[in-house]
């Protein structure tokens, strides 16, 4: 293998250290089907962790006012089918808008924020990065998943699913006792465990960043329930709906 190439969601910059380390250089890439595919991706000299390259050939792209990616070149669809209404809300004066925030680094890479439509604003008006933090706490072995809350909200909060695998072997290299991932995730000592991983996270991000408090999911979640989409990624908003009752717990009435 000569080159690798790494698209669909942010990846940890310690998973794609270790693959160039092997001398395999896994490049980042970015597009989505409205492009025909890839649209942005790096290259020899273009290779900044956490960045997704630089425009390939015969694509041209610009910021919005509120940072939101916008292309449009010869590989970008003409709109959808049968659906004008969606095309007049997605190509504007012939710009596609992607609905991701990016912020362009030295050099031309691209770096993607976020979804415009998941960045949390906190009732204070602290515009904040859910991805950021969210991976930040998935680099721990003992956590699978994390849903940031907090849109709204005067403090930031998660729903946390434990990695069933890691944190299963560290309870039995305890001698703590359980049957199921649900046994597991309500164990007192797994939630010091998480709280833990929490605070060190907390310490690499400013206090109206910090997650004050968490809860472990007492259940995985799963595609078929339809917590996750086809490529495994989160369905934030549904999840917030089908755990309204834990979240309600965290915030009580405040808003």
């Amino acid at each position: 293998m000569r080159n690798g190439f790494c698209g669909g969601a942010a990846i940890s910059s310690e998973v794609l250290l270790f693959f160039w380390t092997l001398g395999v250089p896994v490049y980042q890439i970015y597009g989505m089907t409205e492009t025909a595919g890839v649209c942005f991706a790096q290259r020899a000299g273009a290779t900044r962790l956490g960045c997704a390259g630089l425009p390939i050939e015969g694509v041209d792209y610009r910021r919005a006012d509120d940072g939101e990616l916008l292309v449009r070149g010869i590989s970008v669809f003409k709109g959808y089918l049968f659906d004008d209404a969606a095309t007049a809300r997605t190509i504007q004066n012939g710009w596609l808008g992607t609905g991701d925030v990016v912020e362009q680094e030295p050099g031309g890479e691209i770096r993607v924020v976020d979804r415009k439509k998941d960045i949390l604003i906190t009732s204070g008006g602290k515009n904040i990065t859910p991805s950021l933090i969210e991976n930040a706490l998935k680099d721990s072995s003992f956590i699978r998943e994390a849903i940031l809350l907090g849109d709204g909200r005067h403090f930031l909060a998660a729903l946390i699913q434990v990695d069933l695998d890691t944190t299963g072997k560290w309870a039995q290299e305890r001698g703590i006792a359980y049957t199921t991932y649900r046994s597991l995730a309500q164990n007192s000592k797994v939630r010091e465990l998480i709280a833990g991983e929490v605070s060190r996270v907390n310490e690499r991000f400013a206090r109206v960043e910090n997650v004050r408090k968490f809860i472990i999911l007492s259940k995985e979640l799963d595609h078929d329930d339809g917590e996750l989409t086809a490529t495994m990624k989160v369905r934030r908003r549904i999840i917030e709906m089908k755990f309204r009752e834990e979240i309600e717990s965290i915030y009580g009435n405040a808003a």
